[in-house]
């Protein structure tokens, strides 16, 4: 018998197995871990006997150790379908881009006819006595920020899963499909301080360094602080990119702080706002009360509801993209809005 940590997916047993004399035998066994991080293994018990069970002897195997657990790739293999439409997307966008003009300057040079008045740079005239004109070029990539919410209430558990577990998974997903895309990927996981940060980059290299952050992204107990998370984004992306806000909303009569430090940066950047639903909520909300009691929960959770439904309408009407989403489904709807954001070129 091993001695694993806790697992809701795994039951400790004894396993068997036939060594014959001088010979060697294995045996096998699943192991899906808990949790993500680092995790330890601790030591192996094993108990042989003799062939006509005559005697019986106990062995302790010293063999602990710690492993690294990281999210679960199987469910980002799933939606490979995305990167053949970010493809054709990107293909298009190209088109379009080839027949117009991008907007990151590249060059001066020598004013040609035809060229637009407006992009005529003064000084540059004046210093040479001639018309010179500026040159762009097309938008290579974009800023990407992940940024997961690991307070308090990312740690409800649906399914044997924590809703932090399904924002990691939609992370490496659009972490993967971003960084295909030839965006740049950063990452910024908070708490009450910021736990986890990687400056935007691009490439395998990229891809390698969010893993391994995301391995050891762990939910905490208190509340998050989001209004620093908000200041350190706002201080360490200075260009307007796109910040992709993986949360949940508070159930309290004030408006939840997170709301107002998303509200924070939408002057400067495109915000996609995730909040992970409560789906046993809007099915109570549902359900046609048959007394007194069912129908003081049918109110309270349609009040619940709708508040939701208020407080993110408060933030669409500012720009933001607010979507509600059920756990299971959040990496999909994340794909979905990072697509939608690319194709109609938002960025």
């Amino acid at each position: 018998m091993d001695e694993l940590a806790p697992s809701p997916w795994h039951r400790l047993t004894w396993l068997n197995l036939i060594a014959r004399a001088g010979g060697i035998a294995s045996v096998e066994q699943k192991f899906v871990p808990g949790e993500r991080g680092d995790i330890p293994l601790g030591r192996v018990y094993l108990r042989y006997r003799s062939v006509l069970d005559l005697a019986e002897r106990w062995v302790v195997a010293d063999l602990r150790q710690t492993v690294r657990v990281y999210p679960n790739f199987e469910h980002a293999g799933k939606h490979s379908v995305y990167l053949a439409r970010s493809r054709q997307i990107e293909l298009q966008m190209r088109l379009m881009r080839l027949r117009g003009s991008g907007s990151d300057f590249e060059s001066l040079r020598e004013y040609r006819e035809g060229d637009e008045i407006r992009n005529i740079c003064w000084t540059a005239t004046a210093r040479r006595g001639k018309a010179v004109t500026k040159t762009f070029r097309v938008e290579r990539s974009q800023a990407v920020w992940l940024t997961l919410d690991c307070g308090r209430l990312m740690r409800t558990r649906l399914e044997g899963y924590s809703k932090l577990d399904r924002a990691v998974d939609a992370a490496l997903c659009l972490s993967q499909l971003a960084l295909y895309s030839g965006d740049r990927v950063g990452l910024l996981a908070y708490g009450r301080a910021i736990n986890q940060r990687v400056l935007p980059g691009r490439g395998a290299a990229q891809l390698r360094h969010i893993v391994e952050q995301l391995a050891v992204v762990r939910s905490e107990v208190p509340e998050a602080d989001h209004i620093r998370a908000a200041a350190t984004l706002l201080s360490l992306q200075r260009q307007r990119g796109l910040i992709l806000w993986i949360t949940d909303l508070a159930e309290t009569a004030m408006t939840p702080e997170v709301i107002d430090a998303a509200g924070q940066l939408l002057s400067r950047h495109l915000v996609i706002f995730i909040v992970i639903a409560q789906p046993e909520v809007k099915r109570q909300a549902a359900v046609a009360p048959g007394n007194p009691q069912q129908m003081y929960e049918a109110v309270a959770t349609q009040e619940v509801v709708f508040r939701r439904e208020l407080l993110l309408g408060r933030l669409r009407e500012h720009g933001a993209l607010c979507v509600e989403v059920a756990p299971h489904q959040l990496s999909a709807a994340v794909l979905n809005q990072y697509l939608s954001v690319k194709e109609r070129n938002l960025i």
